[in-house]
């Protein structure tokens, strides 16, 4: 067919707080189609037949129909290049393992071919790559030019790998989510806050900003951990630290062979070499454990036969458990060992060097470890072995079989001891033991490790069969107690009159109760009244700057119409939100919204985003605004400078809470008891032109629990002369 034109992206951006479109960050994308407006998808030849076979999975997309096989259903009977690359941008994210759902497209202007696309994205770099390989795509697909789709995945996937959150710490962040605790990543890598202001955690993949210093400490250090829990009564195996391969083959003889040669200072398994039975191996694994370590000391210790495994232990209970077994490859009389590892072991999609896969792949060109294992059997990497035989290629190599439903009762709680002993507060316990469902004293069996910021992709991905443990939630779990979402009380007030001004009066009122407060507005950011440097920061970082402070009790935002447009709002969730008002839309025409009722969806937003629990502080004096209390989640509390405003009137009369003005008093009511009337004498005389203002600080005070006395000390000592215009 005829080359159209291509589709050109005008505009990228990432709203990284609630929007106009959904509570989530999403990338925003104007796309001005050209020709492709009057060349829907059913106009096009093959284009049906080639997006869907490059794409399968788009089946899954429900699309406006509501189910599965809708997208597929639009596309058939006709839909347009906006609409279909938001689906395919959407899809090559889920193939390169960011699961994403939500997206929307909508024209500017009736035949404009001007589109604004909104998709979900987890990590805005992988977003805006997806987002010019989903362009690239649907042009091949659109005019029947091959594309590399596994190319394509293949540099996404990387990204996802070395941008995105890792598995382990994303289980804890979506359970978090699932228990309604909102999160901010703090860096680049796993260092996440869960909560907000004064009520925030902090952790880092499976440690903690409870997880001690020195217990990591004792922790890297194996021998003095053996010595805490031998005198805490919990079983460890017999041994020494040794400083040569002398003194290690000597301990060796006193222990009795078998013996275990490894680091006094590695964790995870890293130059431990077991089942020793010769002086030559144990002096070879002395090398191993130094070369492996940070020490200049090795551990000698007995070998305890059995099965090792993996305990997580999170707070003061075992919440999963995992079995090593040994590895071993089976000859086929042509193969090397190593050709042998890659064909039968490392094909384990289990197995890989990244963060998301549970088990590493085994290397025995370079392990000295399994160099050491084949060495017993008269074998080397490149060896062929005889047809049949089987290769023994690391003992306890595979801790990824869930047995968390088998621990006895008495081995948990000599786990939890262990972690307790070295004061941890998450740990991973290995143990050796031949049956995890006895106790440990009955069969020999000892705790050989304990691990600080231990893994969790074993429990997380065990082998196939196992259960998957909910891991992530049982550290939720541990630092937020029943009932606790990480939340402080906060408050966003949005419009184009006074909003500064009512952020300030509201800020000032929470001050008065002897909270601290941080008040991010036009006017700068402020923590308990004193304005510190705003620096070149946007308004929704400035606004994260509330979020993340620890002593921040209480916050307040004045958010400006552009910022919800350009940025979203800084917060997930709000305690109470304040419109004052829908007008502005005559100065956002660059962003299309030229109606008042444009307008009405930029600031519906702030409604949007209002707790269950919380309350909507509406001015009934603007019918539109009024309008946004059908959309509140929680309660509404209406405020006007007259109290015979319409919406004020019916809410009163169906037992809703008020403020209103009535000569030079602010009356406080519900239904139609009057429950307060502050006087005018609350504020100086050149206030008058902001009453509407200190209706709504008013309203918000009282929505946030504050009695009316408090109120009016508040109003009366406010410092006026520094109010915003």
């Amino acid at each position: 067919m005829t080359k159209k034109k291509d589709i050109d992206v005008l505009r990228v951006t990432h709203l990284r707080g609630p929007n106009i479109w959904t509570y989530r960050p999403v990338i925003e994308a104007w796309l001005d189609i050209g020709e492709l407006e009057n060349f829907p998808s059913n106009t096009i030849p093959g284009l049906y037949e080639r997006l869907t076979a490059l794409l399968p999975g788009m089946v899954e997309h429900r699309c406006g129909v509501g189910e599965r096989g809708g997208f597929f259903e639009r596309l058939r009977e006709g839909t347009y290049a906006g609409h279909i690359l938001e689906h395919v941008v959407l899809e090559l994210q889920n193939l390169a393992g960011m699961r994403t759902g939500f997206g929307q497209t909508r024209q500017t202007a009736e035949g404009s071919g001007i589109y604004k696309m909104a998709f979900r994205t987890r990590q805005e770099n992988v977003g805006r790559a997806a987002l010019a390989a989903g362009r690239d795509l649907l042009m091949a697909c659109i005019e029947d030019r091959p594309y590399d789709l596994q190319g394509a995945v293949d540099k996404l996937t990387d990204m996802v790998e070395r941008l995105c959150l890792g598995p382990s710490t994303n289980s804890i962040v979506e359970a978090a989510t699932d228990r309604a605790v909102p999160h901010i990543r703090l860096t680049d890598g796993n260092l996440v806050q869960l909560g907000h202001g004064a009520r925030q955690r902090r952790i880092w993949t499976a440690e903690t900003d409870n997880t001690s210093a020195i217990a990591e400490g004792i922790a890297s250090d194996k021998d003095m951990t053996k010595g805490i829990l031998a005198s805490c009564g919990v079983p460890v195996p017999e041994g020494a630290l040794v400083d040569s391969e002398d003194e290690a083959w000597e301990e060796a003889q006193d222990i009795g062979l078998p013996v275990v040669v490894k680091p006094s200072d590695a964790n995870h398994g890293r130059g431990v070499t077991l089942n020793l039975t010769s002086e030559a191996d144990v002096r070879k694994a002395f090398h191993i454990a130094i070369e492996r370590g940070d020490s200049s000391s090795v551990i000698v210790e007995r070998y305890v036969v059995g099965d090792e495994h993996r305990l997580l232990v999170v707070g003061r209970k075992v919440v999963a458990a995992s079995r090593g077994e040994s590895v071993w490859i089976t000859a086929d009389g042509q193969s090397t060992v190593t050709q042998l590892v890659n064909a039968q072991i490392n094909s384990d999609p289990r197995r890989g060097p990244n963060e998301e896969h549970p088990l590493n792949p085994v290397e025995p060109e370079t392990s000295p470890e399994v160099q050491l294992v084949l060495k017993g059997q008269g074998l080397a990497h490149d060896a062929v072995p005889e047809a049949g035989r089987k290769v023994l290629i690391a003992i306890n190599g595979n801790v990824a079989n869930d047995v968390t439903d088998l621990v006895h009762p008495a081995v948990a709680e000599m786990a939890a001891l262990a972690a307790r002993a070295v004061g941890l507060d998450i740990a991973g316990i290995d143990l050796v033991a031949q049956d995890i469902s006895r106790p440990l004293e009955e069969q020999g069996g000892a705790i050989i490790e304990v691990n600080a910021s231990p893994g969790l992709l074993a429990h997380l991905k065990p082998a196939p069969g196992g259960t998957p443990r909910p891991v992530g939630a049982a550290i939720v779990e541990e630092l937020f107690a029943q009932g606790e979402n990480g939340r402080i009380p906060i408050v966003g007030v949005a419009g184009t009159c006074h909003t500064a001004l009512i952020a300030r009066l509201t800020a000032w009122q929470l001050q008065v109760s002897g909270r601290y407060v941080g008040v991010a507005c036009e006017e700068g950011v402020y923590l308990n009244g004193r304005k510190i440097a705003r620096g070149p920061l946007t308004e929704w970082e400035s606004g994260q700057r509330l979020l993340l402070n620890k002593n921040v009790e209480s916050a307040v935002f004045a958010n400006g119409n552009r910022m919800i447009l350009t940025e979203g709002l800084a917060y997930d969730r709000c305690t109470v939100g304040v419109v004052t008002d829908t007008r502005g839309h005559d100065r956002l025409g660059e962003f299309y919204i030229d109606e008042p009722e444009q307008m009405y969806r930029v600031l519906r937003t702030q409604v949007d985003v209002i707790l269950s629990d919380g309350v909507a502080v509406l001015n009934a004096g603007d019918d539109q605004v009024a309008d946004m209390a059908r959309l509140c989640d929680g309660d509404v509390l209406f405020y006007a400078v007259h109290e015979d405003a319409a919406p004020l009137a019916a809410h009163r009369a169906e037992g809703g809470r008020a403020v209103f003005g009535r000569g030079g008093s602010f009356v406080m009511a519900i239904g139609a008891d009057e429950v307060a009337e502050l006087p005018a004498s609350c504020l100086p005389n050149d206030a008058d032109e902001c009453r509407e203002a200190v209706l709504a600080a008013i309203g918000t005070g009282w929505a946030l629990g504050l009695s009316p006395d408090l109120i009016a000390a508040a109003l009366r000592t406010f410092e006026w002369k520094n109010r915003a215009a």
